[in-house]
């Protein structure tokens, strides 16, 4: 049996770990990771999934803006290699997505697959520009709240108090 949990400062360096595992080396380097520099993470919606105590499975959540309006940055979210097929990465999407709306939030970014996200009801975002060097067709949206990337166009720029 799964058990659903808030990210917690203790699981911070086995989270870290799960990412190391499941992405390339120099992750860190990416576009993305510049935006989230210095930024606390949106830590309601930073969530784990552990079996028996193990980790299984994480989902992380960051602040950004474009055309100066908030913008949840989905990511990472990953899967125990061990784990992956049994659609716990999906699980924390819906969940998280969830908590996400009735938190007021109203849009999602991310960068990552459409194939795999579209399901979710991830779009590519045509007007949204990520820091380079992003390929702009792994730029994807998502509406928590109807219409909610109408107009919204621009450069992902940093969160700023």
């Amino acid at each position: 049996m799964y058990q659903l949990e808030e990210e917690t400062e203790a699981d911070t360096w086995e989270v870290e770990a799960l990412y190391d595992l499941c992405f390339a080396p120099g992750r860190t380097a990416l576009s993305s990771y510049r935006l989230r520099d210095g930024v606390a993470k949106v830590k309601e919606l930073c969530l784990i999934l552990r079996e028996d105590g193990v980790l299984a499975a994480a989902i992380r959540y960051w602040p950004v803006r474009v055309g100066g309006k908030p913008v949840l940055l989905l990511g990472p979210v990953a899967v125990h290699p061990t784990r992956q097929g049994e659609g716990l990465g999906g699980l924390l999407i819906h969940e998280s997505l969830a908590e996400a709306r009735r938190l007021g939030w109203e849009r999602v970014m991310l960068v990552g697959d459409a194939p795999y996200y579209s399901r979710f009801g991830f779009r590519k975002l045509a007007d949204v520009v990520m820091p380079p060097p992003t390929n702009p067709d792994r730029v994807l949206g998502f509406d928590l709240v109807q219409g909610a990337w109408s107009g919204v166009a621009g450069e992902v720029r940093a969160w700023t108090a």
